[in-house]
């Protein structure tokens, strides 16, 4: 992970995208010595949230199944999947 300080994003912001872009990887910013903020490029900002919303999906799955939600084995989803395909 790259450290770069408040002054550098403001003065050298293209080579600062170039770099988040090249790395794919998160920039922190510092202001005084100090973690700030946090600088990243748009795709790996993009892929996080993809990441982030999977894993929500799979932990509310999980809660479900926890609290009784009916679950099927892949044997039966692959017969309701023929059937439907065969249906179709």
């Amino acid at each position: 992970m790259n450290l770069k300080p408040s002054t550098a994003l403001r003065n050298e912001y293209p080579q600062i995208s170039k770099m988040a872009r090249a790395s794919g990887q998160p920039i922190i910013i510092t202001n005084k010595g100090e973690a700030d903020g946090v600088f990243m490029s748009i795709e790996a900002f993009e892929e996080r949230e993809k990441m982030l919303e999977h894993r929500a999906s799979v932990l509310e799955a999980e809660f479900a199944r926890l609290a009784g939600a009916e679950t099927y084995s892949t044997e039966e989803i692959r017969r309701r999947l023929k059937e439907k395909y065969d249906h179709a």
